[in-house]
């Protein structure tokens, strides 16, 4: 009998897991720019416990363990801006990214004046730019991190207020 991936709020004690799986999820991106020190991989745990207290921060997970992860936040111009989400590498390619890239939408879409999403993600990163292309998102410019990979930002409008609630 198979268990279900299942999408909800991170909660503080979930650090460590995330952590790790960001490391373990963003080496492919490493590896492609054959650069290891993007931010996902220096990230310290005391900033990402600090995301997860400030930010919405959406874990999916099978069973007891954390498979994916995503964050967000809407700054004070309405826009919903999506960071760090990622896929256990075994489950990658199964729709898993598409369904936390929603659910993350919708939750950050939940709060008032948001008018639009942003995302960075790398001009390499192919698999990355389908999925944000096949959601809605396009290209509308582009930077070069402080590690050096080269950026490329996609906005896409905000909907209205879906009814999706992040469950606890």
């Amino acid at each position: 009998m198979g268990m279900s991936v299942t999408i909800s709020a991170a909660a503080a004690e979930d650090a460590e897991q995330i952590m790790k799986l960001q490391y373990l999820a963003f080496q492919s991106e490493a590896e492609l720019y054959g650069n290891y020190r993007i931010q996902p991989l220096t990230q310290s745990l005391d900033s990402l416990k600090a995301e997860l207290a400030s930010d919405t921060v959406l874990v999916a997970r099978l069973g007891e363990e954390i498979v994916g992860a995503v964050r967000g936040n809407v700054d004070e111009e309405g826009t919903g801006k999506i960071a760090k989400l990622c896929v256990h590498p075994r489950l990658q390619g199964h729709g898993l990214g598409a369904r936390l890239l929603n659910a993350v939408e919708a939750a950050l879409a939940g709060h008032d004046g948001t008018t639009r999403f942003r995302l960075f993600t790398g001009h390499k990163s192919e698999s990355n730019l389908r999925l944000y292309r096949k959601a809605g998102y396009t290209q509308v410019g582009g930077r070069t991190a402080s590690d050096g990979v080269r950026l490329v930002m996609l906005e896409k409008e905000a909907k209205e207020a879906t009814d999706f609630a992040v469950s606890a």
